[in-house]
């Protein structure tokens, strides 16, 4: 067996209430703390307000979009003077990317530029991050158990991540109550994002036994989960999508993503697209062509993922990837240009992919050409 290694947070806690226990815990971390949150403040007034009963001194933080250079600069600026004991961030990816983002460079001597990867100087932390706790609102980035945080570059039009081990989250609280009552879109763009990020450390050429124990049977729990709550409310499917995401999350920290994340961080620079639905666009075009081009192993496990899709969306193996590419837009998924992407940016799009960290583990070669029949055919 060839070696490997496992990247995790700290410490996971998984399931309905588990929430409850997070001020206690993330007070344990010190008395002084950020608390980052997303759009939405009110959705993390609970947790403040227990935090601070607790006995801790906050200062909150919004996220109201995809962070990008200004945002983290500026919250950045806003943190350091306030010297947090811990960085606790509650929200959508979004937020807790740029949570991640803070608890690494508050204590960095230098700015973002010295460590964000592609347009920076890609340095290593030259000071260890402060605690970081996650408690992820949706289910679909998994970036409670990643170790990178995704930045946009308005000027550059890239996004990029800002990426070390050390910047894994000490304590990860994962409660699907918290994703519980998110609107359908929402569900849909973020529960495809959780699926692909299943799929594709599943197909990745880095894949290893660990990655495979974990996404192989939340390829199909993710789909199902999904599925059902296209047509209602489910707590259970909310229970098993916020799981799936989890696994997303440790699975591509430890084996890497591929061609949808490749071009889906090239096109998050470029648009307002949001990264869910463009990801859940991307899947069946990039399931299709990796197939057509794979053999051996690699083509065995992609027609395992295939047959999970008909098995819960119908068809067949050989249909598998327009029934996922129907059934998405039955349930309102948009195309690319509906998202906010100008086919004109379709060429410059495939070849600014090909150079991305995610491509490499995608698990056969594609050209520049077949990226951008990938773009057209999720227009």
């Amino acid at each position: 067996m060839t070696p490997f290694a496992i990247a995790a947070p700290g410490r996971i806690l998984f399931g309905r209430g588990e929430a409850a226990r997070a001020p206690g815990l993330i007070r344990a971390f010190g008395p002084r703390g950020l608390v980052v949150h997303g759009a939405k403040p009110a959705r993390a007034r609970w947790l403040i307000e227990a935090l601070e009963e607790a006995g801790a001194i906050t200062l909150a933080l919004p996220c109201p979009g995809e962070p990008d250079l200004p945002m983290l600069v500026a919250s950045q600026e806003a943190a350091r003077p306030f010297r947090p004991d811990w960085v606790a961030a509650i929200g959508g990816g979004a937020a807790l990317d740029l949570g991640k983002a803070l608890a690494a460079l508050i204590p960095a001597p230098g700015g973002p530029m010295d460590h964000l990867e592609v347009v920076g100087r890609a340095l290593p932390l030259s000071a260890p991050p402060l605690p970081f706790i996650a408690l992820p609102t949706t289910a679909g980035t998994g970036a409670e158990a990643t170790k990178n945080a995704v930045i946009g570059l308005p000027d550059h039009g890239r996004k990029v991540s800002l990426r070390d081990d050390r910047m894994l989250a000490r304590l990860a609280i994962v409660d699907p109550a918290l994703t519980d009552g998110t609107p359908r879109a929402t569900t849909l763009a973020s529960g495809l994002d959780a699926v692909t990020q299943v799929i594709e450390p599943f197909v990745s050429r880095k894949a290893t036994p660990f990655t495979d124990a974990i996404a192989a049977p939340a390829i199909p729990q993710g789909l199902a989960a999904l599925a059902r709550l296209m047509q209602a409310e489910d707590p259970q499917a909310r229970d098993a999508l916020a799981w799936v995401s989890l696994s997303g999350g440790l699975a591509l920290a430890n084996s890497g993503l591929g061609a949808v994340h490749g071009l889906a961080g090239v096109i998050g620079g470029l648009s307002p697209a949001p990264h869910g639905a463009v990801c859940g666009a991307l899947l069946s075009p990039i399931l299709r062509l990796n197939r057509a081009v794979a053999t051996g192993e690699t083509a065995a496990r992609l027609d395992l993922v295939l047959d999970h899709i008909a098995a819960t969306l119908g068809g067949t193996r050989d249909t598998a990837t327009a029934t996922l590419a129907g059934w998405a837009k039955a349930a309102g998924l948009p195309g690319l240009v509906a998202q906010g992407v100008d086919p004109v940016l379709f060429p410059r799009i495939a070849s600014a992919a090909l150079t991305s960290s995610s491509m490499q583990g995608n698990p056969v070669a594609l050209s520049e050409g077949q990226l951008l029949d990938a773009l057209h055919a999720a227009a």
